[in-house]
């Protein structure tokens, strides 16, 4: 399986300490070779960093470790392949429009027998079950709310609802952000932690590096960090309980509701 790894903060923060650890989990220190990908949200831009290689051994992702792109919603994906091949066009994260702004979504899981009808609005441009699932969502928001994007809290609601359609299908550990918030959906496997003053240091576990965030912080920044796993040794991370999907906005989170499927049930 695949694993995930996400940011959300008040302030524009750099994410290189976390990728750092993160990097290490794609060849090293785990089995995740099959490709790797990080966006980043800048204003209404985004940088979008993707190859279908390990990230342990990539040139690539060591640019982006080293360079301190600011930004306040991250999403990165290490790769293993479950469906489709080890490519371009089928590493993840992957992007979208949809009302004048950018959609990022990453996942981790295997989705079976999830064949939904596409309408032609949004595309798989590769052949995974995370990029359909990703389209299909998509879709499903445009033709419930139009060209108009919905109240925040309308838009948690849909994305509970379309969650709990595909999730039936098997494991949908999933990250999504529009640039303004991210969503996380702990199908299985999926932890954060929100880190605010006053910062202490933190020792990642799959790297010995140690960083101490009071050196670099004001007290009024508030980060949170979601990952498939916890990135650090020293530090409380929650575990999301399986079947949960949680919205974050300005490095909290700040509504989680259960997404336990009931019986299958064929998206249309």
């Amino acid at each position: 399986m695949c694993q995930l790894l996400g940011m959300n903060c008040n302030v524009p923060t750099d994410i290189c300490f976390s990728f750092t650890g993160f990097q290490a989990r794609g060849g090293a220190t785990d089995v995740h070779s099959d490709g790797w990908g990080i966006a980043f949200f800048e204003g209404r831009g985004t940088r979008v960093f993707l190859e279908p290689k390990p990230s342990c051994t990539s040139p690539l992702a060591e640019l982006v470790r080293q360079y301190p792109i600011h930004s306040k919603n991250v999403i990165a994906h290490i790769r293993k392949a479950t469906q489709g091949v080890v490519g371009l066009e089928n590493t993840h994260p992957f992007m979208r429009e949809l009302w004048g702004r950018y959609w990022i979504f990453a996942h981790n899981g295997n989705l079976l027998d999830f064949t939904p009808e596409l309408d032609g609005c949004f595309i798989p441009v590769g052949v995974t079950d995370s990029e359909r699932a990703f389209c299909w969502l998509l879709q499903k928001l445009r033709r419930r709310f139009g060209g108009t994007p919905p109240a925040p809290a309308d838009l948690f609601a849909a994305i509970h609802e379309l969650t709990l359609e595909i999730a039936r299908h098997g494991e949908f550990n999933f990250l999504l952000s529009n640039g303004d918030w991210l969503f996380a959906h702990a199908s299985t496997k999926l932890a954060y932690i929100v880190r605010q003053a006053p910062f202490t240091q933190a020792h990642l576990k799959d790297q010995d590096v140690t960083v101490d965030f009071s050196d670099m912080t004001t007290a009024a920044d508030r980060v949170a960090v979601i990952a498939t796993l916890p990135l650090t040794d020293n530090e409380a991370w929650t575990v999301m309980p399986a079947g949960t999907l949680w919205w974050f906005a300005e490095g909290e989170p700040v509504q989680m509701l259960e997404t336990r499927p009931g019986p299958e049930k064929k998206p249309a």
